[in-house]
């Protein structure tokens, strides 16, 4: 991931130097030559992909592409909101840091996991949710196509919501890799640590709207960006409803910015007449 870039762009060692000194270790290393193990770890992997999409982000403003509304998934909105200028790099960078460690911490202190089912509506996975919720907690993490969603919750909580979510006719139901049940209470832990951090950064006025995960909106303004991000963590990510929206208000030309492929294949279930592309290597700058 984003070893190509290293190589070829001063700008992508010049933001790889800032984040090593941010993160206090040679985060590039990690990185580019692993252990896997430790990139898997949402401290690190956190960082390292927001790293790699504010790069990407960089070399296509130096190439006169520049966008007129920004989105971002979970951890991507951090990505959005520096996008659209309305917070440094390196601010960014030290929430994205922040809310790793956190994250890892509340997963310690209440361990949990997520999981993807496909094939089912949204009423019949919120009302899997609450029927498991009288006994363990299991929530609806992600919003993230018509037939596509990610719940969250304690390990019992989402192993009975997997086993629900079969019983009712899910096409596939896939156990995520993931380091804790984030977008759900179990992440309460995180909170009061990463809305003082959000409050004490300096955010400016956004160059262009960043549609929130929270409310699925254009935020226009700085304080709505703020309240929304402190938000995001512990609620679920309203992915459809936010690209809808964006489409709603003209846009129809879409760039998915960092690594792999997956908000394509969201936008080809949600609507397959919009134009998406992906921004991940060196080659792919050259075929915008």
């Amino acid at each position: 991931m984003a070893k190509d870039l290293f190589e070829q762009f001063p700008v992508a060692r010049e933001y790889f130097e800032k984040a090593d000194a941010i993160m206090g270790y040679n985060l590039h290393k990690i990185v580019f030559s692993g252990p896997e193990e430790k990139l898997r770890q949402t401290n690190i992997t956190q960082p390292a992909v927001f790293v790699h999409s504010a790069i990407l982000t960089e070399l296509l403003k130096e190439r006169g592409i520049i966008p007129s509304i920004a989105a971002g998934h979970s951890l991507g909105e951090y990505s959005a909101v520096v996008c659209s200028e309305a917070l440094s790099f390196e601010d960014g960078l030290r929430l994205v840091k922040l809310r790793g460690e956190l994250m890892h911490k509340a997963d310690v202190k209440s361990p949990g996991t997520m999981a993807a089912i496909i094939g089912l509506d949204r009423e019949t996975v919120e009302k899997i949710c609450n029927e498991v919720n009288s006994n363990e907690v299991l929530m609806l993490a992600n919003y993230n196509s018509p037939k596509q969603f990610v719940i969250s919750g304690s390990i019992r909580g989402v192993e009975a919501g997997m086993n629900l979510a079969s019983e009712y006719g899910a096409k596939r139901v896939v156990k995520l890799n993931v380091g804790g049940a984030f977008h759900s209470s179990l992440m309460e832990y995180a909170k009061k640590g990463l809305s003082e951090a959000i409050d004490n950064c300096k955010f400016n006025e956004p160059r262009i709207p960043v549609v929130s995960n929270f409310t699925a909106k254009p935020c226009k303004n700085a304080n709505e960006i703020k309240n929304n991000l402190k938000k995001q963590l512990l609620n679920p990510v309203k992915w459809e409803d936010s690209m809808r929206i964006m489409i709603s208000e003209g846009v129809n030309y879409f760039l998915e910015v960092g690594p792999k492929r997956v908000l394509q294949g969201l936008m080809k279930q949600i609507d397959r007449n919009i134009e998406i592309y992906g921004v991940d290597k060196k080659e792919d700058l050259n075929k915008i």
